[in-house]
């Protein structure tokens, strides 16, 4: 830490904190001993609450002036500053009056300096767990922006009992020129509707101001932008333009567990954002706090605003469903056909949706009328396959019951072998019992790499083949599952 660091700033204020340098008091330069005092607690900051907390909050501190018994100490942001007052600032006066008698008070500041994105040290190389994927890096905010699906809009959301919560706060955070939650936080299975939510959101947000510079993309996407930027050594651009917008939208925010550095970025954009005032909205499979392989400082800022579920769906939801899309399709499905197949494909609304289109293509290419028989022959493998169907969140509740376990051991870090043989048992289960994708697999369980699964699944098979015992064991769980 040297002197000239300390004092490059171009304007501190601190808002409700204390009193603006220059107007209220006399500011002086620190003296030699107290700024050998601040460097020396200082050193001691990462041992005393830990390398995390030091590197999230308190590596950015600079002592900026000595008064009256009074460190002002300058931090970036004023979000930096509020944390570090009410979660850090006692104990650091303790440290720093145990150091010399003299120090009475900590004063924080904020300081604003423009060139503080510029300033900040860009990580040289990707760490291993962030899996590298060639992606063109574009300049404008469209650019940097996933496409929006045109069908994606609230007035084609059917709404009911599971989705209603996340409806009516997506539409109040659609429709409000400020931020009634920040960030408002979607969570739920898969083709549940949570994209279709984000999508609604940015359509209406683009409609009501056209040059709202708002970016949606998967965590995936953020991810891989991220590493291409580090790749092409413009890390400062990357920084500079997620920084800067409007509305930024994050879906699947589960993809970037144990993605050491990609969630270091995204928690640094995410307090720049909120700092500014602008509005955050991510999306997940699960809660903030049951998301496993994330960090707990982002977990946190997850649930800061609004969390909002979207449960399972209904009979009546996913009927309601069958009705409206076999409409806006000019689709003839009788009754009786609509409640069987809202009865029959209950997995989530889009498969629901995928049945219906194949069910048209059917009756277009035939030239016949839909009936009961007409759907029973073109869905058939749809339908066997609901017959037995097994999904992975069964699979994960059935192997933990089995074991003794709690659900969480199934995507937790515990790596103790009562709770990692089990989770390989599961993992080879639902490659086994399920159509899910090795990738899909593993992010169910902590979002974990496919390799990962296709390690347990080859464990697994090799145990079963040389231990009788545990063949037996496995197959008592299959059996459970499939109802035999």
């Amino acid at each position: 830490m040297t002197r000239t660091q300390n004092q490059k700033h171009s304007e501190t204020f601190t808002g409700d904190l204390g009193t603006h340098m220059g107007s209220g008091h006399l500011s002086m330069e620190p003296t030699d001993e107290i700024l050998k005092v601040f460097d020396g607690v200082y050193a001691l900051l990462k041992e005393e609450f830990g390398e995390a907390v030091f590197r999230s909050w308190l590596k950015p501190i600079k002592l900026q002036a000595w008064y009256q018994g009074t460190m002002e100490i300058a931090v970036p942001t004023r979000f930096m500053c509020d944390w570090i007052k009410s979660h850090y600032q006692d104990r650091m006066l303790e440290l720093f009056s145990k150091a010399h008698s003299d120090i009475q008070r900590i004063q924080l500041v904020v300081q604003v300096n423009k060139t503080s994105i510029e300033e900040e040290p860009a990580q040289a190389e990707v760490t291993s767990s962030d899996t590298a994927v060639e992606e063109d890096m574009l300049d404008d905010y469209l650019g940097l922006s996933a496409p929006l699906d045109p069908r994606f809009t609230f007035d084609s959301f059917i709404v009911g009992q599971p989705n209603a919560f996340a409806h009516a706060a997506a539409r109040r955070v659609a429709d409000s020129p400020d931020m009634p939650f920040n960030p408002l936080y979607i969570y739920g299975g898969v083709g549940l509707g949570k994209t279709h939510l984000m999508h609604a959101i940015a359509w209406t947000k683009r409609q009501q101001n056209p040059k709202a510079r708002i970016v949606y993309l998967s965590a995936e996407k953020f991810m891989y932008q991220f590493i291409r930027a580090l790749r092409s050594q413009d890390a400062m651009a990357f920084k500079r333009q997620f920084r800067s917008v409007d509305v930024l939208m994050i879906d699947d925010i589960q993809f970037i567990a144990n993605k050491e550095s990609t969630q270091e970025e995204f928690f640094h954009t995410f307090n720049a954002l909120v700092d500014a005032g602008k509005q955050i909205i991510i999306s997940g499979d699960r809660g903030p706090m049951d998301l496993e392989g994330l960090d707990e400082r982002l977990k946190s800022r997850l649930g800061w605003g609004l969390v909002a579920d979207i449960r399972p769906s209904t009979f009546d939801l996913r009927l309601d469903v069958v009705k409206l899309k076999a409409g806006l399709m000019n689709l003839e499905v009788p009754d009786s056909v609509a409640q069987f197949l809202a009865g029959k494909i209950t997995a989530n609304i889009r498969e629901l949706e995928g049945a219906l289109n194949r069910l048209a293509v059917h009756a277009d290419i035939s030239g016949k009328p839909i009936t009961m028989d007409m759907t029973q022959d073109a869905l058939g493998d749809v339908l066997r396959s609901y017959e037995r169907r097994v999904t992975i969140d069964e699979i994960q509740r059935k192997v933990a019951e089995h074991y003794g376990l709690k659900l969480n051991d199934m995507y937790s870090v515990r790596r103790s072998r009562n709770v990692a043989r089990p989770r390989q048992v599961a993992m080879y289960l639902c490659k086994k019992l399920t159509p899910r994708s090795l990738p899909e697999i593993g992010r169910k369980f902590g979002g974990r790499d496919h390799t990962t699964v296709m390690h347990a699944v080859k464990k697994i098979e090799e145990l079963i083949a040389n231990d009788p015992s545990f063949a037996d064991d496995v197959n008592t769980v299959r059996r459970v599952l499939k109802g035999d």
